[in-house]
């Protein structure tokens, strides 16, 4: 049975970790004493949810979290110091501390020591969340106890609503390109001067017109994606910049 640990304090737990080469001991102590920190834990490193949006939208969102008072995000999974820091040189993840619980003291003493070994991977965490000040747990989210891999309430989302519901998030920009074209360029110009961090999806000379077709509906890059929506081309682009300012 999971349990739900709100206002009681974590699992005092030495880390075994690993950094520029060197074991290093990481007690509970240091990680939380007279700190505010947001911990998510995960079945495993390089698995698909952990991997495409578990600890990536963390990451996104962890100036968010800082501006609202949390001092850091732990990343915790029953895996070894050498697995989570190939796992952290492979995503997105400079903003979160990948902390290993190699041996499951800290996930166990959490109540969400659980067993996979229908997959081959033995006792795992369950996925959760909390929120901890100074080493007392304030709020937990702990995923549904139901058949596979549950990922409803442990998400980045969830726990920064939870902290300010207010909170505002950074925009997600995103730009179709291809090599050489003069209107690209104006864009990403553009999205810069408006501040924005946009991520560039170059598409190559073979199938680009289909790919643009089948997610745009338009014929021609640029195209350009804001929070969601389709902004359009150069052009359109330009239009919307003139009625957002």
């Amino acid at each position: 049975m999971l349990q739900n640990k709100e206002g009681q304090r974590v699992p005092q737990v030495s880390f075994r970790t690993r950094a520029a080469g060197e074991w290093k001991t990481v007690t509970t102590e240091e990680i939380f004493k007279g700190r505010t920190v947001v911990v998510f834990s995960l079945p495993g490193a390089f698995t698909p949810t952990c991997s495409s949006t578990h600890l990536p939208r963390y990451n996104e969102l962890a100036p968010v979290f800082r501006a609202n008072g949390v001092d850091q995000i732990v990343c915790v999974s029953v895996n070894d110091a050498f697995v989570m820091n190939e796992w952290a040189k492979d995503q997105e993840s400079d903003n979160v501390f990948l902390l290993p619980d190699g041996n499951g003291e800290f996930t166990d003493g959490m109540g969400m020591l659980v067993d996979k070994a229908d997959l081959g991977f033995g006792k795992r965490s369950w996925r959760y969340s909390m929120l901890v000040r100074d080493g007392v747990v304030v709020k937990m989210f702990v995923e549904p106890q139901k058949p596979g891999d549950p990922f409803e309430v442990s998400d980045a989302d969830t726990m920064l609503a939870y902290i300010n519901p207010k909170a505002k998030k950074p925009d997600q920009a995103a730009i179709l390109t291809r090599e050489g074209c003069s209107f690209c360029a104006k864009a990403k110009a553009l999205l810069k001067d408006l501040g924005y961090k946009y991520v560039e999806v170059p598409l190559a000379h073979n199938g680009r017109s289909t790919v643009v077709g089948a997610i745009t509906g338009k014929a021609t890059v640029p195209q350009v994606f804001i929070n969601g929506a389709l902004i359009g081309g150069w052009e359109d682009l330009e239009r919307w910049a003139k009625k957002a300012a």
